[in-house]
């Protein structure tokens, strides 16, 4: 045991003692070691040193004013831009090609037959004011008993496609098919007013036929009138108003019978 004690004395032998600490820590031995510092005499005016890579460094101080903080995020210009350009776009209305003011002066334009028309107005493809009167038509049809829908939809669409032709040959600037299906659409309006005439009272006697021949020449009257308007077909609106009449002649024939 004797020669293991000395031994182990030998082993841990050491020119190390306290006071060294002192003066060298892990390894700063060139370097001032300003937490030696008794109490007192340490300077806190100086910024801490964090050398360390596992120590985080300090938060800044908040600088602001209470309940006023500070701008920290600005919008980019794409995002201004992208939220003022809501306020920019026009109304859904105007951007479906609906206006109410238009409609409603091709609707007095077709009731006052010596109206001069604006071509600029009627030479618009609205269709909504024609799906109404076409809608209004067959509604009254279905009030006398008569279900005719199809047969409404299906001669206006031959009706529209024959004009187109007709016109686009007659004309020297050429019309589009939706200009023509919108005017001939609003000139229908006569002839719901038969078709509501036909609910009261039958249409198949003399006053019937002297009604229904005034309707057809107001209707095709007022389109002709709109056409040589829009398309500057000066000195043909007999000859426009023709298949016009035949068109309407149709229409008038659905209600009577």
């Amino acid at each position: 045991m004797s020669g293991f004690d000395n031994f182990n004395t030998d082993f841990y032998q050491s020119s190390y003692s306290v006071d060294d600490q002192n003066q060298a820590g892990y390894g700063y031995s060139n370097t001032e070691n300003p937490y030696n510092k008794p109490y007192g005499q340490y300077d806190y005016s100086q910024p801490m040193a964090y050398s360390s890579p596992g120590m985080m460094p300090p938060q800044q101080p908040y600088t602001g004013q209470i309940f006023q903080p500070t701008q920290t995020y600005t919008p980019s210009q794409s995002q201004s831009m992208y939220s003022s350009s809501f306020d920019d776009e026009p109304p859904l209305l105007e951007e479906l090609g609906i206006n109410f003011d238009h409609i409603w002066q091709k609707t007095l334009t077709v009731l006052h037959p010596m109206k001069v028309a604006d071509g600029s107005i009627m030479n618009e493809t609205d269709l909504a004011g024609p799906m109404v009167f076409c809608l209004a038509f067959g509604a009254t049809l279905l009030l006398s008993g008569k279900i005719q829908f199809g047969y409404v939809y299906g001669i206006s669409a031959i009706g529209c496609l024959g004009m187109y032709c007709l016109l686009n040959l007659m004309s020297m600037t050429g019309v589009s098919f939706g200009c023509v299906a919108s005017v001939l659409g609003y000139c229908l309006l006569p002839m719901i007013l038969l078709s509501s005439f036909g609910v009261l009272f039958s249409l198949q006697g003399m006053m019937g036929v002297i009604l229904t021949a005034a309707i057809i020449g107001w209707c095709s009257f007022s389109a002709s009138k709109i056409f040589i308007s829009a398309l500057a077909m000066d000195g043909q609106q007999l000859l426009v108003a023709y298949p016009c009449a035949l068109l309407y002649g149709v229409f008038a024939l659905i209600s009577v019978f």
